[in-house]
């Protein structure tokens, strides 16, 4: 058996509900229970759930620094794992953690913290749990500024330009990842943008960060997404647009997997 999973090699044949391939083709989001698609720019929880499945056991520690509406806590609550949240916003944050008690469960703690990623305290944050170190970190930030979540200056959607945002991005990679086991995982789950009549590749330049940090890129995985609130009913529009102009609808998202080997 993997020390970082509870799947046991053996059975492999009966895990048919967990991918293997690098193409994730999630047609309805899991709405759920405590899981809401009402916020802006939170991730579908097959994602999580996956991803803690294959890099997780019961009892692990997952920390999420773009907590949002708390998809990750929620499925890493339902899944036994035990999980920290950071949000920037108070209110969304207080918001979070009254969804997440609604499925609350006696055999795995969760703690949510409003704060500034790229600063907080993760060593006062740990030693108040009573933990030293974490199992795995998931990231969805912000697409830079497609979507922008708050008015404050300290928020990734309101970087004014992409090397600040990529700076900024770097800043919560270092803060949150300090504590994770070596020869553990995180992932991060970000798509790209179109400006100015051409692409820019966000999603591979928050890898090429992980990547100059001296993590290991152990997969690309690629999940498609239909429908955005920004395009909600306007499928018709954006294709016309795209036949009579040079450019293809984004209908993809990545998900980078990396070991921490130092």
């Amino acid at each position: 058996m993997a020390k970082y999973n509870d799947l046991d090699p053996k059975k492999w044949k009966e895990y048919t509900d967990i991918n293997t391939d690098s193409l994730w083709i999630i047609d309805k989001r899991d709405n759920s229970g405590a899981h809401t698609g009402d916020y802006h720019g939170n991730f579908v929880p097959q994602i999580p759930h996956q991803l803690f499945s294959r890099y997780t056991k019961k009892g692990d520690w997952i920390l999420d620094p773009f907590m949002g509406s708390g998809t990750s806590l929620i499925e890493a609550q339902r899944m036994g794992r035990n999980s920290i949240g950071i949000e920037l916003q108070q209110t969304v944050a207080c918001e979070a953690r009254e969804r997440i008690e609604t499925e609350r469960r006696d055999d795995c703690a969760v703690k949510v913290v409003s704060g500034d990623s790229r600063t907080i305290d993760m060593d006062k944050i740990m030693n108040d749990i009573g933990i030293k170190k974490l199992q795995f970190v998931i990231m969805h930030p912000p697409y830079w500024d497609i979507i922008k979540f708050s008015e404050s200056k300290n928020d990734l959607s309101n970087m004014e330009s992409l090397d600040e945002f990529l700076g900024a991005f770097g800043e919560v990679i270092d803060n949150s990842t300090k504590r994770l086991e070596k020869n553990r995982y995180c992932a991060c789950v970000i798509g790209d943008k179109y400006s100015n009549s051409q692409v820019i590749p966000l999603g591979f330049y928050c890898m090429n960060k992980f990547i100059e940090k001296g993590f290991l890129l152990k997969a690309i995985l690629v999940k498609n997404f239909g429908e955005t609130k920004g395009k909600s009913n306007q499928q018709g529009i954006w294709r016309y647009r795209a036949i009579t102009n040079d450019f293809y609808i984004f209908k993809h998202e990545y998900i980078f997997v990396f070991k921490k080997v130092k």
